[in-house]
């Protein structure tokens, strides 16, 4: 169809030439021009016609050479692009004319220069952040080959590591913020003025003036350390001038409302604190001078109070015994006791925990000693109001308490002496042999009444033995024979029974028995028999046999343990008691 438009194009452009010519002729003919003239005119028509078309062909045979070089340019433009851009060569469709691959061409290379332009502008904005980030946080930018055409893949891994930064940013900034928040609290808390340049910047307010790297948050962190360590001491030197005010005040015996406002008045920051309480510890030390004889006789009464309480023996006060005697009162014996309280109040503090536990064993221990009296008076079995089974659950209580806590200060003892090099001494001794002593010595008091009485039992049968029998009173004539007496225990003859305190009395038994003083000899001597090698160690002296050897450590179960197996073959309870 459209082959057909222009060949009628140009049978009508024939036609109009002819019509054109035949026009020019009737022209000519009608002016009279002779045909010489018409051939010239006609010459310079075709001529004119001829150039214009002529023309219009190299006009066209220029714009088809241009399209052809057109079509190679943008090919090469295509794939350097392509290449440049890292994507597939772009590939032409078949069967396309001159014209249409000029502008399929055409139109790709105008597409992807324009990406080409985004991604160069893309880039140098994303490298610019990057630069700023990195700078910021002293890392390494994101590399890009420099004159290279970033790909979609690395723009996309540039963004990415953009936004890593820009959270890394946040984060270290809050950080910062953070550690430059305590350091500027904690100067204030002190009342420390800033010295280095380092200090001066983590209190300056802007916050553009550090590098959120990871060196400067260290020194911060050492700063923020430093700062604390220093708050640290400083509560403790305000901590030690309290205690020494305090101190200084018990000893002057200050009034309390004066103390009061004192204290009250003491404001600032912690600099300001120590300066006020180190001035009244010095006008209170300008007074204790005044009264030294005083204030020694009060230092001297808190050391015997904490000798107590850390239960030293005289021995291991007897280094200071020197100083504690000495009647030359002056400002170096004040000097010294001080050290000394100071030097046993540390030695408390750091033993508290053992001397706690000590303490504790003593309170059972004396428990334990007071059942083992109770045990030997009768009168507990008159089980008033429960008594008697509210005392048995204490003891098993009791017996429990003491191997644990026994147990307790082994290894409490043990850790600590490990820990601080020294020996814990209680009472000059070591904890163990202490306890055992007292074990030792509860041993000797026991066998001591036992045989205390055992011999005044053994008094009071002597003296009943010798003693001259009470006159019967006569009956008479009519008095039925002794034989055919019906035995009653209502006819009883007086005889003598004993007490612990060898006091004599006479009570009714039946005169046909023999006196009950001398079976109860007779049990009392076999008893004694049986428990001759018994009665005279007691378990605790099985381990310290020997004479002269060191008492050994040994717990209240293996004390308990050997005390069943000798009470096995013995007799203990209520009426054997009542035998010795």
């Amino acid at each position: 169809m459209s082959s057909r438009r222009s060949e009628a194009l140009a049978f009508s452009l024939v036609t109009g030439i002819n019509h054109a010519m035949a026009r020019l002729v009737d022209i000519w003919d009608s002016m009279g021009i002779m045909e010489e003239q018409r051939v010239e005119r006609m010459e310079t028509v075709k001529k004119h016609i001829e150039g214009l078309l002529n023309d219009m062909i190299t006009e066209e045979e220029a714009l088809k050479h241009r399209i052809r070089t057109n079509i190679i340019t943008f090919e090469k433009q295509l794939v350097t692009l392509c290449l440049e851009m890292s994507m597939d060569p772009y590939k032409l469709e078949e069967g396309l004319t001159v014209l249409q691959m000029e502008k399929n061409l055409r139109l790709r290379v105008e597409v992807l220069t324009k990406e080409k332009g985004e991604r160069l502008k893309e880039l140098h904005g994303l490298q610019q952040q990057d630069k700023e980030l990195c700078v910021e946080l002293c890392v390494t930018p994101y590399y890009v080959p420099t004159g290279s055409m970033p790909s979609r893949t690395q723009l996309q891994e540039l963004r990415e590591h953009l936004k890593t930064l820009t959270e890394e940013k946040k984060s270290r900034a809050k950080v910062f913020s953070g550690l430059r928040e305590d350091i500027r609290q904690l100067m204030e808390d002190m009342g420390h003025e800033p010295e280095t340049s380092l200090e001066k910047e983590s209190v300056c307010h802007n916050e553009e003036i550090f590098l959120l790297t990871h060196e400067n948050i260290k020194a911060l962190q050492l700063l923020l350390s430093q700062m604390e360590v220093k708050k640290d001491s400083l509560m403790n030197t305000l901590a030690e001038l309290k205690e020494r005010a305090m101190c200084l005040w018990n000893r002057l015996e200050a009034l309390e409302q004066d103390r009061t406002a004192f204290q009250e008045s003491v404001q600032g920051t912690l600099s300001d604190q120590i300066t006020q309480w180190q001035g009244e510890v010095d006008r209170l030390t300008v007074l204790q001078k005044a009264m030294l004889e005083d204030v020694i006789d009060k230092v001297r009464q808190e050391l015997v109070a904490l000798w107590d309480k850390c239960n030293q023996g005289p021995e291991q006060s007897e280094t200071f015994n020197a100083h504690f005697c000495d009647d030359d009162f002056t400002e170096e014996l004040l000097a010294l006791h001080d050290a000394e309280l100071l030097k046993i109040k540390n030695y408390y503090d750091q033993a508290k925990p053992l001397l706690e536990v000590l303490e504790k064993w003593e309170k059972y221990w004396a428990l334990f000693q007071d059942f083992e009296k109770k045990a030997n008076d009768p009168n507990r079995f008159s089980n008033r109001g429960g008594a008697l089974l509210k005392e048995a659950k204490e003891r098993v209580k009791v017996q429990k308490m003491l191997p644990k806590l026994e147990e307790e200060l082994k290894m409490g003892v043990e850790s600590w002496e490990k820990d601080q090099g020294s020996a814990f001494l209680v009472q000059g001794q070591r904890v163990m042999t202490y306890i055992s002593s007292q074990w030792e010595e509860h041993k000797q008091q026991r066998g001591k009444e036992k045989s205390e009485r055992a011999a005044t039992s053994k008094k009071g049968e002597m003296m009943t033995l010798f003693k001259t029998p009470t006159k019967r009173a006569h009956v008479g004539m009519n008095a039925p024979t002794p034989n055919k007496i019906r035995k009653t225990p209502t006819q009883p003859t007086m005889v003598r029974s004993y007490s612990c305190s060898s006091s004599s009395t006479f009570i009714s038994v039946p005169s046909s028995k023999p006196p009950i003083s001398q079976v109860q000899m007779q049990k009392t001597k076999s008893l004694e028999r049986s428990n001759s090698s018994n009665s005279q160690r007691t378990p605790l002296q099985e381990y310290n046999s020997t004479e002269g050897k060191q008492p050994v450590d040994i717990s209240y179960s293996d004390f308990t343990g050997d005390l069943s197996k000798k009470t096995n073959d013995a007799v203990f309870n209520s009426t054997a008691k009542d035998l010795f």
